[in-house]
């Protein structure tokens, strides 16, 4: 039997419900959310990467390698399967294929082919190129030098372990059924290849080992996922019950899909709007699906009606609910709310572009005099990333931080610094420690790791998640209001900041905007602001006014 319906590898690790709508007539017409821009920076980031590798390899490999050029899938695929009838050892950005038996197409990075076995067969065996970690320090993967890509299956490598990407094997299996299917697999184990981030080494998979939960292989996982795929985008293309039901998850947030979900999610009143994940899925099971069936939920006596949850505690959960049907965007947790102060203060708030860096660091300074400048200030780099300049800009920061935090010290007074979130500021304070090291002013990693870990730096995030439920998220953005902040700019948020970022810098070729690094500069200084404002409001009686969720 023929299938009209043709999947991609990217359903496997893709919302069930996403599926149904990419393939629901119905759908066509209906609003979506515009690109990601994170995301899409990160799919330019990841082409960069392959097409570096893809250079290197080519240059070494020569006439033995073949290059699959753009334009329509059909054309691509002809091309394809000419180079592989041709019996060329290497091929890039190859089309296979399609498998209409099994619903199946698809690309590859790089096919590479076996040495031939008994009897002169051969076939091919799938490589992908990623841009992220696919070992870390250890021992047990199977690897070969770039050099080497013909050793298919590498051999034990003393330095890495595999670092495990599930995502990676998923998209490797759909191609080996698809090389299968189409008489071109290699022989023996189905083995397939990840050349990640650092491009060194090709890093091996046997497909049919049993590594994953259970016992199960990568191909087991895969077909299992993929049936379930298949079935529900069948049944939305032939306009049938519809297999997959909305629920809030982590990956909404950069679905376009969300417009048309969140509609269906409000107008049902469900409750993954207050609770996400498998806890939603805990819940409807219990036969609590909306959110007005949580918030009539008992906590005390929770246990013969709702089973414990993953996420959080049952009453929290409650006490969100409630919140949510009050239009509350904060609850008190705590009828006490606390925050540590100090006599000299600093909020920190990094701006960076990606994984290229981390182009500036805004500080302000508030509290007791120390002899410097109160206010807000910027140690920012406007050199393209990634660039050396990006270790000047840190290490003044650094310098100044360190300098207010000795001047505290001198005259008796307490110091802290405040960040939101700290994930982010923690990341790029060490990461610049490490890619900077020995350059001037760059601190060593152990003596940011203290700082990190001392009294002296609070993630305010952390305190408004410990006295707060938050209906609405507990993005800065969503919470500063709250306390009265508001932003200059209505547009202030991470994501257009990164479009604000290309053209202050002329990332595309084009002439640096000015008007953009004044708008940059005005979103850190407000980002910093917005902490500072949030810290007051915590520590005043004002936020007494928010209701106690022991009162809804």
């Amino acid at each position: 039997m023929t299938n009209t319906v043709l999947l991609d590898a990217g359903v496997v690790s893709r919302c069930r419900r996403r599926v149904h709508l990419e393939h629901d007539p119905a759908m066509r017409e209906a609003h979506r959310a515009a690109p990601d821009p994170t995301g899409e920076l990160r799919k330019a980031d990841a082409a960069a990467h392959r097409r570096a590798v893809a250079d290197r390899l080519a240059e070494r490999h020569g006439t033995a390698w073949r290059e699959i050029g753009p334009g329509p899938a059909a054309e691509r695929e002809l091309a394809t399967s000419a180079a592989i009838a041709d019996g060329a050892a290497f091929i890039w950005s190859a089309q296979l294929p399609r498998d209409a038996g099994g619903g199946r197409r698809g690309t590859i990075d790089l096919l590479v082919r076996c040495a031939e076995g008994a009897g002169g067969a051969f076939g091919y065996v799938p490589v992908l190129v990623v841009r992220h970690k696919v070992t870390d320090p250890g021992t047990g993967a199977r690897t070969c030098a770039l050099a080497e890509l013909p050793a298919v299956g590498g051999s034990p490598d003393e330095r890495r372990k595999v670092r495990p990407q599930p995502r990676d094997q998923l998209r490797l299996a759909h191609v080996r059924r698809l090389l299968e299917a189409a008489g071109h697999a290699a022989p023996g184990p189905a083995l397939a290849g990840v050349i990640g981030l650092d491009g060194d080494v090709v890093v091996w998979h046997d497909l049919d080992a049993p590594t994953w939960p259970g016992g199960r292989t990568a191909l087991e996982e895969y077909d299992s996922r993929f049936a379930d795929r298949h079935a529900v985008a069948a049944a939305a293309a032939a306009g049938g019950r519809a297999l997959a039901e909305p629920s809030r998850i982590v990956e909404c947030r950069s679905c376009p899909w969300w417009p048309v979900c969140e509609g269906e999610l409000i107008a049902g009143r469900d409750v993954s709007l207050v609770v996400r994940g498998e806890d939603a899925g805990l819940l409807r099971e219990a036969g609590v699906r909306t959110v007005d069936e949580l918030a009539a939920v008992d906590p005390d006596a929770s246990g013969d009606e709702v089973p414990a949850l993953v996420g959080m505690p049952v009453a929290d959960a409650v006490g969100l609910a409630k919140a949510w049907l009050a239009d509350l965007t904060l609850v008190r947790r705590a009828e006490r709310v606390t925050v540590p102060r100090a006599d000299v203060e600093v909020d920190v708030d990094m701006e960076s572009f990606g994984d290229a860096g981390a182009y500036l660091w805004g500080a302000l300074l508030s509290g007791a005099d120390v002899g410097l400048a109160p206010g807000y200030r910027a140690f920012v780099s406007w050199e393209p990333l990634p660039t050396d300049d990006e270790a000047r800009s840190f290490a003044e920061f650094w310098a100044w931080l360190t300098g207010v935090r000795a001047a505290a010290a001198r005259r008796g007074l307490t110091f802290r610094a405040y960040c939101y979130n700290e994930l982010a500021e923690n990341r790029w304070l060490l990461a610049s420690a490490k890619r900077f090291a020995g350059r001037p002013g760059i601190p060593r990693r152990a003596e940011v790791l203290a700082f990190i870990e001392s009294d002296a730096w609070f993630d305010l995030f952390a305190s408004v998640r410990a006295h707060f439920l938050c209906s609405h998220g507990k993005g800065l953005k969503t919470i500063a209001p709250v306390a009265g902040f508001t932003w200059r700019d209505p547009d202030a948020g991470g994501e257009n900041s990164m479009r604000w970022y290309r053209a202050a810098v002329g990332l595309d070729g084009g002439v640096p905007d000015p008007a953009q690094r004044v708008r940059l500069l005005e979103y850190n200084e407000d980002d910093v602001l917005a902490t500072a404002a949030l810290r007051g409001w915590m520590s005043s009686p004002e936020v007494e006014k928010i209701p106690y969720v022991g009162d809804l």
